[in-house]
């Protein structure tokens, strides 16, 4: 059980948390969720203590081991598989342990607690999360500084993943992935033996890992059962009953300031009107439901163009003088949805820039309408915004010569009237510089938008009013998006990106889905073959090292029972012949001699025990390690 009692957080003069109350079941999957600056990961930065609430307090079992990816992305000369398998603490301080250990005894309980914690399986694990996410065997072994911020996210990822901590905090977590690694981050959590909290604008993920929503709004949380779908239809019933509440308590105050005008002024019946304006002042006024009427997306539509856009033939292209894609043939039309599928670095981006013109084909043809307009939206232009402009500023520079009122009814079409029009930029949420970097391109009303990740900053309501304007939107879409509601409502067409290619994919999303998970079925068992060679060459190695200690402890007890017996034939000829015996023992009482002999021959009987036990357990380790070889 985790709680949440009453979270104040305040920043900057503002309360970011008021209040915040929530009882979170044992084992149970939370969707925290909520607008843009709602405050979802500072309430996740109190969760993990890395955020001291002005108020209030979270409860949780002592002892709780959380997990939450830093801020800063590993880097190094370590390997992804080398900082994966260093999240498991534990797994490293006893493996470093057992290569110092001189004490058996300890050195046993080291192995013990290693074979307990599947220690030797560790590394076929950690690969293959790390194939789960995008990373092949050969970039596995590569050093962190040579990877991007985003593929340094994917190994901070994997690394928290493999740590299997008690409570799981995972904050946009498919944000640097594509769909492929988004459909295996679902898959896996779905399967994940702990509790989690996940903040997410994915619907899809939101409706087929979680089993609670927890809403965060104006501060206050509330928990719903169920998933993303689940949480609509709950809150649109309670929008529904606050509504008839709100238009109930609105005709009872209209009467009572009906009754209390009529009746005030005659001495009969002013008390009664006194009566009726005290109940008046007393009532609490039922709040709305929370509104955003600046959330808007309205792509201005392009003049027609006859088809087609954009045509390739046999085209190839890429970067200086290596091709990434060849024998690329793909039409374009004013009236295509199409989607690019494929995992990243295949050269989905490299496409769109060819299909943007910011590229040129290196061979083969391409042919485009020469009156056609390109609207190119990347996540660079987000990152490349002027905090200190505004808006208004931004769009006036792009549309020179154009009347104030043009260039305010384009930030109109996207949400940014009135203030939000001369806010400066760095003040703008994430969600709210996207929607202005689509406002910029869309100026002058292109014929083909090309939308790379356009969703990375948007919650779910924005998501959802772009899937909209962009199904409203008369021109033609090509998009790149890991979000599959938004890919499944907009796509009409699926290219997929893959092999130093392009083509059709023939079938449909959910056909996609499960070729994707098949193959990473299939590498997993792939790489459970290779944990368990793997595993089984260890267990030889391992059985190697015990015959070795067994086959000293067998020359051990054999020279303890030549010494014994060679002892014990000793008192023999001094009991029975002491003519013959050592001058030591001849001159010796009987009852010391016989006394003596009892001792050896219970100590022999001891050391023919072990030996015999020794060579027993040698010969089956041997006999082991030969199966698991032959293997």
């Amino acid at each position: 059980m985790l709680n949440l009692n009453g979270i104040t957080v305040r920043l900057g003069g503002r309360t970011i948390l008021d209040g915040a109350a929530a009882a979170l079941p044992p084992r149970s999957r939370v969707g925290l969720i909520g607008r843009n600056g709602a405050g979802k990961s500072t309430l996740m930065k109190v969760m993990i203590g890395q955020l001291d609430p002005d108020g209030g307090a979270i409860e949780m079992p002592r002892g709780l081991r959380i997990g939450y990816i830093a801020q800063e992305a590993p880097s190094g000369t370590a390997t992804p598989i080398e900082a994966v398998l260093a999240a498991d603490t534990e797994r490293a301080a006893l493996l470093a342990e057992s290569e110092a250990c001189e004490d058996p005894d300890r050195l046993g309980d080291i192995y013990d607690r290693l074979m307990a914690i599947d220690a030797y399986t560790a590394p076929a694990r950690a690969a293959g999360i790390l194939v789960g996410l995008g990373f092949d065997e050969e970039m596995q072994g590569r050093p962190l500084d040579s990877y991007s911020g985003g593929w340094k996210m994917r190994v901070a990822l994997a690394a928290l993943l493999f740590s299997k901590p008690d409570l799981l905090l995972l904050d946009e977590p498919s944000n640097h992935l594509d769909l492929e690694a988004t459909l295996w981050l679902e898959n896996f959590l779905k399967s994940y033996p702990a509790m989690m909290v996940v903040i997410s604008h994915e619907r899809d993920l939101l409706n087929n890992v979680v089993d609670h929503i927890l809403h965060l709004e104006r501060g206050k949380t509330t928990l719903y059962a169920g998933g993303y779908d689940s949480f609509e239809r709950q809150r649109a019933e309670r929008a529904a009953q606050l509504a008839a509440a709100r238009a109930n308590q609105d005709a009872q105050r209209a009467k009572l300031q009906d009754y209390i005008a009529r009746n005030s002024a005659r001495a009969s019946t002013a008390k009664q009107a006194q009566s009726r304006a005290k109940m008046l002042a007393k009532m609490q006024p039922i709040a709305a439901m929370a509104d955003d009427p600046t959330l808007s997306f309205d792509f201005p539509d392009p003049d027609e163009l006859k088809p087609p856009l954009i045509t390739l033939d046999m085209a190839s292209v890429g970067y200086a003088e290596t091709p990434i894609l060849q024998r690329l043939n793909l039409r374009v039309d004013p009236d295509d949805r199409i989607a690019l599928l494929g995992r990243n670095g295949n050269g989905k981006t490299t496409l769109a820039r060819l299909l943007a013109a910011q590229l040129a084909p290196m061979d083969g043809a391409k042919a485009a309408s020469g009156k056609m307009k390109v609207g190119y939206f990347t996540q660079y232009q987000v990152e490349e915004l002027d905090g200190d402009d505004t808006p208004l500023a931004h769009m006036t520079r792009v549309m020179p010569g154009k009347t104030p009122a043009a260039v305010r009814a384009q930030l109109g079409r996207f949400g940014f009237s009135g203030d939000k029009a001369t806010t400066e930029v760095r003040k703008l949420s994430g969600g709210e510089r996207a929607r202005l970097a689509l406002a910029l391109i869309t100026r002058e009303a292109p014929h083909l938008l090309i939308l790379d990740e356009p969703t990375n900053h948007l919650d779910v309501d924005a998501r959802e009013a772009l899937v909209q304007a962009l199904n409203s939107y008369s021109g033609a879409v090509v998009v790149v998006s890991h979000d599959r509601h938004m890919v499944e409502l907009t796509a009409d067409r699926l290219v997929l990106v893959d092999g130093g290619t392009a083509r059709e994919y023939d079938g449909s999303l959910d056909d996609y889905m499960a070729f994707v998970l098949s193959s990473a079925g299939a590498a997993k068992r792939s790489e459970q073959s290779q944990g368990a060679r793997k595993k089984d060459r260890r267990a030889a190695a391992d059985a190697r090292a015990r015959s070795q200690e067994l086959r000293r402890a067998v020359q051990v007890a054999e020279a303890e029972v030549a010494r014994l017996t060679a002892e014990r034939s000793a008192l023999d000829r001094a009991m029975f012949d002491p003519a013959g015996a050592a001058r030591a023992l001849a001159d010796l009482p009987m009852s010391t001699l016989a006394r003596r002999h009892a001792e050896i021959s219970a100590a022999l009987e001891q050391a023919e025990l072990r030996w015999v036990a020794s060579s027993e357990q040698l010969e089956n380790d041997d006999r082991a390690s030969e199966a698991l070889l032959s293997d």
